[in-house]
């Protein structure tokens, strides 16, 4: 098929085989399992994807890749056109059987619209097993950044409260057609186990750490200000940055905000 990347979608299409046999070894697809692929292109992971499961979803906004999928009439293919955006991956983690396996969402994301896309997956997180991403690597870098690190940021503090994170593969721009001018790296997320967090207290810490990021190069003393009287906060906190306080303590700060 002849289809020429889309700037608006954020198309860039994988073309190196032997990432593309590392990313599908990262999925790790078996028959039963329950998977939907964001953002399929021209297929370098849906066809050796599909060749290994009973039934795979695609979903895509381009209307003419919606058309050509829909044409290839491939057993157990089910193509779905829509924004991932908008999507509801809670009503689709849902719809598979109780029998089948485990329940994933994969893709090569479009980088304009990678952080919003997981932050609204996060709303579906309790039923899906696993996230298997390309994204671009500098983002990946935040989404697995430690406290105290350059990268550690509010994406880092939000996706590690809910998700247990890890880089699995860097990949070059030349594995691209066209090439981004930015390297990619694939992550993989899996829902924490141990995540407790009641939809007002995930609130409270979408609230806390917004502040606390808000302006990076000043203390807490400043940032936090508005939480000062629920939050009793020690003198080396005072004088701590955002990006030096753990994943665990900001936690711990939103259920305390929370009551």
């Amino acid at each position: 098929m002849m289809h020429r990347a889309r700037k608006r979608f954020g198309q860039n299409f994988l073309q190196d085989s032997g990432v593309i046999y590392s990313i599908v070894a990262a999925i790790n697809p078996t028959e039963n399992m329950h998977v939907i692929e964001i953002g399929p292109g021209l297929g370098a992971l849906t066809r050796p994807l599909l060749s290994n499961l009973d039934r795979l979803d695609l979903l895509e906004i381009d209307r003419d890749l919606v058309a050509y999928w829909s044409q290839e009439n491939l057993k157990g293919l089910n193509v779905i056109e829509g924004d991932a955006l908008k999507f509801d991956f809670l009503e689709w983690a849902n719809t598979h059987p109780a029998n089948s396996g485990l329940c994933k969402v994969v893709g090569n994301l479009p980088y304009n619209i990678s952080s919003p896309l997981l932050f609204h997956l996060v709303s579906a997180a309790h039923a899906i097993d696993e996230q298997v991403f390309m994204l671009q690597a500098e983002v990946v870098e935040r989404m697995v950044s430690k406290a105290g690190g350059s990268e550690f940021s509010r994406l880092s503090v939000m996706l590690q409260a809910r998700y247990d994170m890890e880089l699995v593969l860097e990949v070059p721009p030349e594995a691209f057609d066209p090439q981004p001018k930015v390297n990619s790296a694939v992550v993989r997320m899996i829902p924490r186990q141990d995540f407790d967090l009641s939809a007002k207290q995930w609130h409270a810490l979408e609230k806390v750490v917004a502040a606390a990021f808000s302006q990076r190069r000043k203390m807490l003393r400043t940032n936090l200000l508005a939480f000062a009287d629920k939050l009793s906060l020690s003198e080396s906190e005072l004088k701590a940055r955002a990006q030096d306080i753990s994943v665990e303590r900001y936690i711990e700060w939103a259920k305390i905000i929370a009551t």
